[in-house]
């Protein structure tokens, strides 16, 4: 049984796990997956290109979540060879609410939005997260985070903390201009003037994946070691601390 964080302080993680395999799908790296993201200690994770799990499979959030996070929400959406995957939360907190909302444009691969609404302890207001994963085209991309915004616009109330992670496929940096006008900040480019370089995994170069805030006290980028990660996916994790509110 895992036991629900007092603090104000948060540990996020958020990665592209690849289904569960290394880069170009040479093996199976789902065990090392969950020994990895469990050292991390977080108390919420971001998981994109997780599968679901059907028939005789089972999902892969929940194997990497056992024991550790008490509560997971998955949003199924694309199905391809009998397997599902989508995008998925792990926490330590209790999921209240979970909708996952198709953001894809016709003819193209599926894309989603999961949407946690999440119970916090100690008074706390309830936390709202957000996992992503969107388009290779920017033009795809632009349409993605319109709708992101509107989502936010639409069901996050103005004063309620608010956490947005995943996979954003933006090479060129652009979708902050996007997002800065539903009141996002993203972590590392706040603190470090630049995205983190995030793909490919093994030597980093693009920056890819992306941890924004709203309405929180502060946030910073948390360090991560390049090995084992550069081995378990061909994205590398980013990790972030979040304090919620201010210390009395």
């Amino acid at each position: 049984m895992s036991i629900l964080p007092s603090s104000r302080f948060l540990r996020v993680l958020t990665v592209n796990i690849h289904k569960g395999y290394s880069a170009f799908n040479r093996r199976s790296v789902l065990h090392g997956l969950r020994e990895a993201v469990r050292a991390v200690g977080s108390d919420l994770v971001f998981l994109q290109e997780v599968e679901g799990g059907s028939g005789a499979e089972s999902a892969q959030y929940e194997f990497l979540a056992d024991q550790i996070w008490s509560d997971h929400a998955y949003g199924r959406n694309a199905v391809a060879e009998g397997l599902d995957h989508g995008n998925a939360v792990l926490s330590r907190f209790p999921v209240l609410h979970s909708a996952n909302h198709d953001i894809s444009l016709p003819g193209v691969e599926p894309r989603g939005l999961l949407h946690c609404v999440l119970a916090m302890p100690d008074g706390l207001p309830d936390l709202q997260v957000m996992c992503v994963h969107l388009g290779l085209r920017e033009s795809h991309r632009r349409h993605q985070l319109a709708r992101l915004c509107e989502t936010v616009r639409r069901e996050v109330p103005a004063d309620a903390p608010l956490l947005v992670a995943g996979d954003f496929n933006d090479w060129r940096s652009r979708a902050d201009a996007s997002l800065g006008g539903c009141g996002l900040t993203e972590v590392f480019r706040h603190h470090q003037g630049a995205h983190a370089r995030s793909f490919p995994a093994g030597f980093p170069l693009l920056r890819l994946d992306r941890i924004y805030v709203r309405g929180v006290a502060a946030a910073r980028p948390l360090p991560l070691p390049l090995r084992p990660w550069s081995r378990l996916s061909d994205h590398a994790p980013l990790a972030a601390g979040i304090d919620l509110q201010e210390a009395p």
